[in-house]
């Protein structure tokens, strides 16, 4: 077979499939569905609970799974670990195992996965809370001012 024939051949059977992936590349895109979002095994924390828990603090380990601007916007909790959500597996020898840990997120789907992710690990799992629900059950986060940028001192590198 003589290369033309060849590549018109490969280009009409192969183009359906690329037409095929790119769609299907296209939906991944797309906000997820109630159906294709992940579904937590471990306990939802409601305000209440969350605060017996804070009571203890000796006992207690929050992991904020959330970025540094979102806990200063939002507002976070007293003490807490801060591990963004793609670190948490790599970051695991730092955690102790001794401790109830609670896994926090503005809308608790971060600290879900987290909270199952660690729960398969062998830690000790109270459950999983989202920051901005605990707030609205009137529970109080604590919001955290960053100090003012300096001016610069003239003459010297800042």
């Amino acid at each position: 077979m003589n290369k033309p024939i060849k590549l018109l051949l490969v280009l009409l059977f192969t183009a359906p499939l690329g037409f095929g992936a790119g769609t299907a590349l296209a939906k991944q895109a797309q906000a997820p569905t109630k159906e294709s979002r992940y579904i937590p095994t471990s306990a939802k924390i409601n305000r209440h609970h969350l605060d017996e828990l804070l009571a203890k603090p000796n006992e207690l380990l929050i992991i904020d799974l959330r970025r540094p601007d979102e806990v200063s916007s939002i507002g976070g909790f007293p003490v807490y670990l801060s591990i963004q959500a793609n670190e948490l597996e790599k970051k695991l020898d730092f955690i102790p195992k001794d401790r109830v840990i609670v896994t926090v997120s503005n809308h608790a789907g971060r600290s879900g996965k987290a909270a199952d992710l660690l729960a398969s690990k062998g830690y000790k799992v109270a459950g999983y809370v989202g920051a901005q629900y605990y707030e609205e059950e009137g529970g109080k986060l604590t919001k955290i001012v960053p100090p003012p940028k300096s001016k610069p001192t003239p003459g010297l590198k800042n």
